[in-house]
């Protein structure tokens, strides 16, 4: 009888171990890591994709170039090297033309990607950094100003790609804006204003302000946004301290927030599996959305020093994350798996 109750015991253990490992199962799983021997130490900004040519882009900010690594074999198969701080970029796919946002330089520079040649520029001011790329108006949105060009005001300028020409821009009171996230069925341009801990929606069409909705009473200097448009949420990622907030897209109202990894960088929400993946320095945070209204964290993946650029491509279940070289690291870009 003791030996039967043994026996029972154990198989009950056991299933309780499985079923914890099974739900502890971690959402992202290290595939590959690209190295990068030949970065010196320095930040990386931002990422874009060509999924059609299967490129990845990625600027590295500090070493003054941008890599290109072909997504079949995840190598790096070229590097433009011909710019001072690369931040941001956009693609377009249709004239195989790249659009790189450079902050020292204060201007977008455009290359042809069959050639990677030169193929113009469009001036806009010294710290021109974060951007949006609207595929249906093929307009780029991009902050510039501000801060880093010793401004009391930073501005949006609205680019047309096509005519690659700058159209029109927004100003905005404070020196200090970082990420921005586009309604895709409507007008609306949500905006995280660093310097006033505040989250700014503005009518891109009209280049009007709508609202303002501040955070600053959970978390100052909103760093990294992302947006669940069909849930009417939007992902706030806080630096002081680091936090996801969430706020309801329609009314700014505060739906909850959570304490996430210190200096984010770039957040993205995947909507299949109902996910944010948030990537701050030495650790990658990502949080499951039961439903519009609750989180939780689901796994704390450590990662390394200042690795918080990063790219979630949905199409190839694929998450990257740029690793920069710091002391005994090399530098490198990390391919992690999304599981289900």
């Amino acid at each position: 009888m003791q030996k039967s109750k043994a026996m029972i015991l154990c198989a009950v253990l056991l299933a309780c171990v499985i079923g914890v490992s099974a739900a502890d199962k971690a959402p992202l799983e290290l595939a590959q890591t690209i190295p990068l021997p030949d970065l010196h130490d320095g930040d990386f900004d931002h990422f874009a994709v060509d999924l059609a040519g299967k490129r990845l882009f990625s600027t590295a900010e500090e070493n003054s170039r941008v890599l290109v690594f072909d997504l079949h074999t995840n190598e790096l198969i070229h590097s433009i090297t011909d710019l001072k701080a690369p931040h941001s970029m956009a693609y377009r796919s249709d004239v195989s033309k790249l659009f790189v946002v450079d902050g020292d330089l204060g201007e977008i520079k455009i290359y042809d990607t069959t050639s990677y040649k030169p193929a113009g520029s469009i001036k806009l001011r010294e710290g021109a950094d974060a951007s949006a790329y609207d595929p249906a108006t093929k307009y780029i949105y991009v902050v510039n100003g501000g801060k880093d060009a010793h401004l009391p005001n930073a501005y949006i300028s609205v680019v047309d790609t096509t005519s690659e020409k700058v159209i029109g821009e927004i100003k905005i009171d404070s020196p200090d804006v970082e990420a921005m996230v586009l309604e895709k069925s409507g007008p609306r341009m949500f905006v995280d204003v660093r310097g006033n801990s505040t989250v700014e929606v503005f009518d891109r069409s009209k280049h009007t302000l709508l609202a303002t909705w501040p955070v600053a009473q959970d978390g100052k200097k909103p760093t990294a946004i992302a947006f669940d448009e069909g849930g009417h949420r939007l992902f706030v990622g806080t630096r002081d301290p680091g936090k996801l907030i969430i706020l309801n897209s329609d009314s700014g109202k505060m739906v909850t927030s959570l304490p996430a990894a210190a200096m984010v960088d770039d957040m993205a929400y995947d909507s299949a599996n109902k996910r944010i993946y948030f990537a701050g320095t030495q650790f990658i945070d990502v949080f499951r959305q039961s439903d519009a209204d609750h989180y939780d964290q689901i796994a704390h993946v450590p990662t390394s020093f200042r690795a918080k650029t990063s790219i979630f491509v949905p199409e190839l279940n694929l998450y990257y994350l740029a690793v920069p070289h710091h002391e005994s690291q090399t530098a490198e870009v990390r391919v992690y798996k999304v599981l289900q």
